[in-house]
């Protein structure tokens, strides 16, 4: 079984509990996880975190889909990822819900399920050629 410490999000004012990520990480936990909210984003918190930890896994729990392209997201990912020492970062990834997606980000709602379908695929190969963002699903 593995362990995994759960941050959430920080709000209006950013507050990490390093210490209990840094125990965490001395008691053998394999991941701690961040959100995103109204107000802090789930991924910088991260690269604070990596600068400070050696072993523990860094999980978003969850980007939201609708906060940034899926080209961006995987370079946040892998940058953090890298700057970590590589292999630690797992990216989260969630479609949140209409009244968040419309009214916080202005985008349509769409098609949840081929949205997150193409946002994946995109996240995986983010150095292809941008037709692959043109053929997506999600948008029609």
């Amino acid at each position: 079984m593995k362990l995994g410490l759960s941050i959430g999000y920080s709000g209006a004012e950013l507050k990490l509990p390093v210490d209990t990520v840094l125990l965490a990480e001395r008691l053998g936990f394999d991941s701690v996880w961040t959100a995103e909210a109204y107000g802090s984003d789930a991924i910088t918190p991260l690269a604070y975190l990596a600068a400070l930890t050696k072993r523990i896994r860094l999980g978003t729990g969850i980007m939201q889909l609708a906060a940034r392209p899926p080209a961006s997201a995987a370079m946040a990912a892998g940058t953090v990822d890298a700057l970590a020492g590589g292999g630690r970062v797992i990216a989260g990834l969630g479609v949140s819900g209409p009244q968040i997606v419309e009214g916080w980000y202005g985008q349509p709602w769409g098609r949840p399920y081929w949205r997150i379908r193409d946002y994946v695929a995109i996240m995986r190969a983010p150095a292809r050629s941008a037709s692959a963002s043109r053929s997506c699903r999600s948008s029609t």
